[in-house]
Parts: C-alpha cells; sequence; structure tokens
C-alpha cells in the first residue's frame, strides 16, 4: 500500500498530458519508448535535446524521476528498476495504464 508521500511524489513529478503519454521533469514517452518529439512538445526543445545529447540509447526501456520503470518491450511499468530473486519489482498498475491503455 502506498503512503499518501509517496502517491503525492508519484503525481506531482510524473504526469501524462494526454492519453497514452507520460512525462516528467526530463523525458516524455509512449508506448513506443521515450520520444524526442513528445519531450520536445510537452517540455521544451532545450530539454528535448538535452535529453537526446548523449547520443543514441535504448528508448525502449527507461526509468522516469519518481523511480518507476517502464519497459515498452513487456508493456509494463514497475515500481522500480530493480530485480528481486531474478523477477522485476512489483508491477505499477497505475504508470502501466497510463501509457499502455
Amino acid at each position: 500500500m502506498l503512503s499518501s508521500v509517496a502517491m503525492a511524489k508519484t503525481s506531482s513529478s510524473v504526469y501524462s498530458p494526454k492519453k497514452g503519454v507520460i512525462c516528467d521533469k526530463y523525458i516524455c514517452a509512449d508506448k513506443k519508448g521515450v520520444s524526442k518529439k513528445l519531450t520536445a512538445k510537452y517540455l521544451g526543445t532545450p530539454k528535448a535535446n538535452r535529453a537526446f545529447s548523449q547520443g543514441d540509447f535504448d528508448t525502449s526501456a527507461f526509468t522516469l524521476s519518481n523511480g518507476v520503470f517502464c519497459d515498452t518491450n513487456t508493456k509494463l511499468c514497475h515500481v522500480d528498476r530493480y530485480f528481486q530473486n531474478g523477477h522485476r519489482s512489483k508491477i505499477d498498475r497505475n504508470m502501466t495504464n497510463k501509457l499502455f491503455k
């Protein structure tokens, strides 16, 4: 069960500007992964250029600023990016639904 502090952190640092898109203060993504076009649209071109300035990277799996990890190959978001006993952490249903439903 999430505490009100954890819920507030999630809702304030990550948001969904439209169905199927989630953003934090650094990047925006859709069901295909991190998107420079969406990042520029919702956060501005300077942030999009900064996010993509490190060259090519795997945009299909990413960790948002609130710690939630999303993988577009499995179409799931998890509470964090870590493994326990060989399995990913618990599924974050809220973020999964915002991104993939």
